[in-house]
């Protein structure tokens, strides 16, 4: 039991109890014109008016229980007995567990807790218990507001031992701090200097020494019970970020929640992701995010952001950083310090970064920054302890959504599985997980195969790709050996110098090579030259021979840097290939979407010298009792149109390619269902056994088979060329022909042709027919197989 309030405190001023800012107030009310309110205030005023102490001060418990009486009439209109079993309400000394008097609500509350339950104001650390009187005494002594108001609560047990929080709200109307000879005067520098220093409780002990203040009067106390908010706010922390945020105005209501916070109406705020990889901070992919830190910036090095003190602040202790005067702190530190700068660079005149962290690793960096100087600082920043876990739950979910985001994307880009066969890769894991959690030793993830389906395959290929990359390769290097012959030659007139000739005449072998036996290792052998010959020759002349530094240089202004050759006219037959690809690919995946609106199939395209495609389609992959083969003559039909649209859409944009090429397409039929299994080691369906094997030789080696007795080949620019083997095959596309010939999608040159018999395969037989490129108006774009059939009937 304490016998003194100042025991064992350590606070900047001593604590007494005193009444009488509330003596002051009743004799203002027995001034009143009110008669019964003036009789009673004068009632209550002779009760201690031959108590000096009362008003005076005392800070000795033992007075409490002497004046206990005349105590209680003072306080019988704060704690009015008609509101006392229903209000929680005590009077108190601030910031102090000891409590004088209370409501009898608060009394039964505090019974109920049981006999050892001790009450301790929560949600403030020790320090900031002194801290916090510190600014008090700023507020009281020096009319400097900090806006340092933390909500305190006290958490207290009911009958059932369930956890109840009771939010704490002070009324200190009869409150004085009054300063003694041990308080020194405090200036604005150094206010100024608290500002950046929440932390530094020894600086705050050396502006406000213990016991240099008196904190003389008491606090009435009004507390309520918000266990329902707190659990409803607990939740929120759960699943804040569930939601994303769906339009532009995100942000903004998020700042004018954070300038409510902290009372500053220009507050901007910012977020960046921590990369621990890279130990860089990364912009969010949103464009309503803004980060302040990394301006313009992709992301930035944090050794290179930070100063040492503000990196082991952010990155190793997780506290925040705050900046209340960025020009200061500026000229501080003469322009060295990055973060400073790029706040200046900004106009920006205060700023906290609050790391937001959890298990003691840095995930992301909560930006607020102020045009005003000394709006935000380190004071103020500790109010973001009551909203981090909101922030950190969103960050959670953010990071979370950009891991599935991107593996998502490395699914659909790297190893796709088709919607159209996802079900059977999910019912696999299933069943595996499931292996898993019954403590199965070796679970097997089950193969994945499906029998009897139609496969289809297509191909829109460049024309001469091969023959197209050697004539750029050979430009390219006939014009670098140019360059290089042109430099020795003039080094050479200087400087008869024997190595000069000897390279003069590599040059003209290389040169003779290159226009008249141009070979595979051509391009190796010539690249081998520049890299490890005239490289070495060149850097060696750029120091030591300036007659020659300008023309090495404007050779060097023509070498590509990554890949130390010019690089121009293999760099249009690259960017031709890449942009055939891309678009044909674009239009491909496009069409496919109304193909599975028809009938779902699985579909995978590759990149080549062109576009191929693989479908595959029957009951097994859709898992119902549906497929009828009427589907399949539908997807047929919608393939050959989708090739048509494909060169027509080629060589529509053809003369914006930078280099011209040509293309031929085919289509190759399979009339016979077949089986087809995941091979897991290389990511992707293929055949499944050895019959069905005849079907992949063909797909890779038609398109160079030539018709038979000749030396053409059956893919040729502007036709259509279909192969396949059975009579019945002829005869259903031949009507596809016609139809699309009567719907002016194909021309009149139809040929049908025997092909050379390829390893292993004979018997193979093509249609090849004529594409009309003219662009249509109002015409129907696809046709179905219904409108085939019903063209026929008519």
């Amino acid at each position: 039991m304490i016998k003194d309030l100042n025991d064992n405190i350590n606070l900047p001023f001593s604590l007494q109890i005193s009444f009488n800012k509330l003596i002051e107030r009743y004799e203002e009310l027995a001034k009143s014109d009110d008669q019964f309110i003036a009789a009673k205030a004068r009632r209550v005023l002779k009760t201690q008016e031959s108590i000096p102490v009362l008003r005076d001060g005392f800070s000795e418990i033992s007075v409490l229980k002497k004046y206990e009486k005349e105590i209680q009439i003072l306080l019988q209109d704060s704690f009015s007995e008609v509101l006392s079993l229903n209000e929680i309400k005590t009077a108190s000394v601030p910031y102090h567990n000891f409590i004088f008097n209370a409501s009898k609500r608060f009394e039964n509350i505090i019974k109920t807790a049981g006999p050892d339950f001790e009450l301790v104001i929560k949600n403030m650390p020790e320090n900031d218990w002194y801290i916090l009187s510190c600014t008090i005494i700023m507020n009281f002594c020096y009319n400097y507001n900090t806006n340092f108001k933390r909500p305190l609560y006290y958490e207290i047990p009911d009958a059932n031992g369930i956890i109840r929080i009771y939010k704490i709200l002070y009324n200190a109307d009869f409150m004085e701090i009054i300063a003694t000879d041990k308080a020194p005067k405090l200036t604005e520098e150094d206010f100024d200097e608290l500002l950046d220093n929440f932390d530094n409780i020894g600086l705050w002990k050396e502006k406000f020494p213990p016991n240099s203040y008196i904190s003389k009067g008491f606090v009435i106390s009004n507390i309520f019970d918000v266990t329902d908010d707190q659990s409803i706010s607990n939740i929120k922390t759960t699943l804040i970020g569930n939601n994303k945020h769906k339009n532009e105005g995100f942000m903004g209501d998020f700042q004018k929640v954070f300038r409510s916070l902290l009372n500053i109406t220009d507050l901007d705020v910012g977020f960046s992701i921590y990369n621990k990889a890279e130990d860089t901070l990364m912009k969010v992919h949103d464009s309503s995010i803004n980060s302040y830190l990394l301006k313009a910036k992709e992301e930035f090095k944090c050794e290179n952001l930070f100063c040492h003190y503000s990196y082991d602040k952010i990155l190793k202790e997780k506290t925040n950083l705050a900046i209340s005067d960025v020009d200061k702190s500026f000229k501080l530190s003469k322009g060295m310090s990055a973060q400073v700068k790029v706040l200046k660079e900004q106009g920006l005149k205060s700023a906290i970064f609050a790391p937001i962290a959890e298990n003691g690793e840095l995930l992301a960096v909560l930006e607020l920054v102020s045009r005003t100087p000394k709006a935000l600082n380190s004071i103020n920043s500790n109010k973001l302890a009551d909203v981090m876990p909101f922030i950190l739950s969103a960050v959670k979910r953010s990071k979370r959504d950009e891991e599935n985001l991107i593996q998502a994307i490395i699914q659909r880009e790297c190893t796709s599985i088709h919607p159209s066969v996802k079900w059977k890769f999910e019912s696999a894991a299933r069943k595996f997980m499931q292996e898993e959690y019954d403590g199965g030793d070796n679970p097997t993830f089950n193969k994945i195969s499906f029998a009897n389906v139609y496969p289809l395959f297509g191909q829109i290929d460049v024309k001469g790709s091969s023959e197209a990359r050697n004539n750029a390769t050979q430009k390219d290097l006939s014009l670098q050996l140019k360059m290089v012959e042109r430099i020795i030659k003039s080094g050479f007139k200087v400087e008869k110098l024997p190595i000069f000739e000897q390279l003069l005449f590599q040059i003209k072998t290389y040169k003779k090579a290159l226009k008249d036996d141009f070979k595979v290792d051509s391009e190796q052998k010539i690249t081998k030259f520049f890299k490890y010959e005239i490289e070495t020759l060149f850097k060696f002349q750029l120091k030591s021979k300036t007659y020659l530094s300008e023309e090495i240089e404007d050779y060097y202004s023509k070498i590509d840097e990554d890949l130390d050759v010019i690089y121009f006219y293999r760099k249009n037959y690259d960017d031709t290939i890449a942009l055939i690809n891309k678009n044909m690919s674009s239009l491909l995946d496009k069409k496919q979407v109304e193909a599975q609106a028809m009938y779902p199939h699985f579909f995978e395209r590759f990149k080549t010298d062109g576009v191929e495609h693989n479908m595959y389609i029957g009951e097994s992959i859709t898992k119902e009792d549906s497929f009828s083969e009427i589907y399949l003559y539908n997807l047929r039909l919608w393939q050959v149109q989708v090739m048509l649209e494909m060169e027509r859409a080629f060589y529509n944009k053809q003369h914006k390619y930078p280099l011209a090429l040509d293309v031929a397409s085919m289509i190759l039929v399979f009339n016979q269902p077949l089986s087809i299994r995941f091979r897991t080691d290389e990511k992707h369906f293929d055949v499944d056994g050895t019959y069905n094997a005849r079907y992949e030789v063909v797909k890779k080696r038609v398109d160079k088979a030539n018709i038979k007795g000749t030396t053409e080949r059956v893919t040729v620019k502007g036709k259509l060329a279909i192969v396949y083997s059975q009579k019945q095959d002829e005869i259903e596309y031949l009507q596809y022909i016609n139809f699309l010939q009567s719907k002016h999608k194909l021309g009149d040159e139809v040929e049908i042709l025997e092909l050379e018999d390829l390893q292993g395969v004979t018997g193979l037989k093509a249609l090849r027919v004529n594409i009309l490129y003219q662009k249509e108006s109002n015409k129907k774009e696809f046709y179905t197989y219904e409108d085939l059939m019903s063209e026929i009937k008519n």
